[in-house]
């Protein structure tokens, strides 16, 4: 098509300044103070998992289909999303629920990506010379803390370079309109319909019109133009006509979200309004909001009642099977919760919310040599996993194994980027004598490792080129 022929594709040019690793330490930096420090970041495994499938869906279709990308949710009502480096998206819940379908949000998060593949923020930092990864982390901090929020005068960036980080708060016009194409690629073959990116965008641009001077953060860290909202709507009537249906996962998180608003019995309300008044895109994430609605306010009797409608339904998704246990869980049977979940992660293993729910119901039932051995098997598939070792180490200290503990601590430490706390777990390791030679050898080993990383950081922090860790 003559529009994919009106920008270069200018990503490689980046290169020469930052590699892929480099971008992927500091974006892992960062990635860590949100998580540590960050109020509004959402940890939660259902969101977290829905994110991951939908944005693992896009990056396959994008330019980079192999690349490591990490998406993550901020509760803030406004829309917004933004990229940051080494593949790290987040995405504001607002703009879950100001979209009206999940190719709207796939649209979204499709035009972050190609923000990504083709490193637009780190050919912004690169026109300014900011050379040590310091500066940029800071330069980086300051933009993700403009975009974030919509006070724009926040500490991070009064701090850090105001006036730099203002002139490069929006990306320019050619860098949108890369976005857009490579994004609409995306989208195409992902199986997404291609007239929801349009829509959706001129609808935020006219909701934008309202505010004048004081626009949503999303219109002023990615302007809007008619042009480009132009361009993707003459894309979209060159394309046949697609019906795409959400994913019923879209729908169930969407009605969490809104569970999660207001008071509970406010959002009991809500959700017994739209099942009497058959007001719902779905019925069953209607009755799902309903009963998450009710285990807010801890009316466990009608959440079981409520459930079993939800399960008459006969529809599967991990999510609803994570709260049919943890209704049986409020209710005191921890039998049943606990049967609910091996069934569910035989359907949907790779459901983190499934597992980490499993692990805490036998942890519950002080079942601790049972969850320690199913932790066991669920870190030989993910490794990276820095919630299992949490987990794993609680089950130690509950059976009173504290050299265990502390090495599975450490872990939990490192891969949060916390390498001084995670050496300082190891050293209580190497005190304590409850562990054997092979176990202690392994602690004493671990150690030597992460003193090692330590000193390399210490040098780079030395000749001005680092202060992470």
């Amino acid at each position: 098509m003559a529009w994919a022929e009106d920008l270069p594709d200018l990503g490689e040019s980046a290169r020469a300044e930052f590699s892929p690793q480099l971008e992927r330490k500091i974006g892992e930096s960062i990635m860590n103070e949100i998580r540590l420090r960050e109020p509004s970041y959402v940890d939660d495994p259902e969101i977290n998992d829905y994110l991951a499938s939908l944005g693992s869906r896009l990056v396959e279709a994008s330019a980079n289909p192999t690349g490591d990308f990490h998406f993550f949710a901020i509760r803030d009502n406004t829309v917004n999303a933004f990229a940051m480096f080494g593949g790290f998206i987040g995405v504001n819940t607002g703009t879950f629920l100001t979209a009206q379908s999940e190719s709207e949000l796939a649209g979204v998060i499709a035009h972050e990506i190609a923000h990504v593949t083709q490193n637009h923020l780190a050919r912004q930092i690169a026109k300014e010379k900011q050379n040590t990864i310091p500066s940029m982390i800071a330069m980086a901090l300051g933009i993700l803390a403009a975009r974030s929020n919509s006070n724009i005068a926040s500490a991070a960036i009064v701090s850090t370079q105001a006036g730099l980080v203002q002139s490069q708060l929006a990306y320019s016009r050619d860098f949108e309109r890369e976005a857009d194409r490579m994004g609409y690629q995306s989208l195409d073959k992902a199986g997404f319909d291609v007239r929801s990116m349009g829509d959706f965008f001129e609808r935020l641009q006219k909701a934008g019109r309202l505010y004048e001077n004081n626009a949503p953060v999303y219109l002023r860290s990615h302007p809007l133009t008619i042009e480009r909202i132009s361009d993707m709507q003459n894309r979209a009537q060159g394309s046949p006509y697609r019906q795409v249906v959400g994913s019923l996962d879209f729908q169930l998180v969407r009605a969490k979200l809104r569970a999660l608003m207001g008071t509970p019995r406010e959002a009991v309300s809500e959700f017994e309004t739209q099942l009497r008044e058959k007001k719902y895109a779905s019925q069953a994430a209607a009755r799902y909001g309903l009963v998450f609605a009710l285990m807010r306010a801890k009316d466990t009797s009608a959440a079981q009642r409520e459930i079993e409608a939800l399960s008459a339904l006969k529809v599967a998704s991990p999510m609803i099977a994570g709260l049919a246990a943890g209704v049986k869980t409020s209710a005191g049977d921890l039998p049943a919760a606990q049967a609910i979940y091996r069934d569910a992660l035989q359907r949907f293993p790779q459901a983190k919310s499934l597992v980490y729910g499993y692990a805490e119901s036998l942890f519950a039932g002080r079942q601790y040599d049972k969850a320690l051995a199913f932790l066991d098997s669920q870190l030989q598939l993910n490794f990276a996993d820095y919630k299992l070792y949490g987990l794993q180490a609680k089950n130690y200290a509950a059976l009173g194994k504290r050299l265990q503990q502390h090495r599975a601590q450490a872990e939990f430490y490192l891969l949060q980027g916390q390498l001084g706390q995670a050496v300082e777990q190891l050293q209580f390791a190497q005190q304590d004598s409850d562990g054997n030679f092979q176990e202690q050898s392994a602690v004493d080993a671990r150690l030597r490792e992460l003193r090692i990383l330590q000193a390399e950081e210490a040098k780079l922090k030395k000749n001005g080129g680092w202060n992470g860790g």
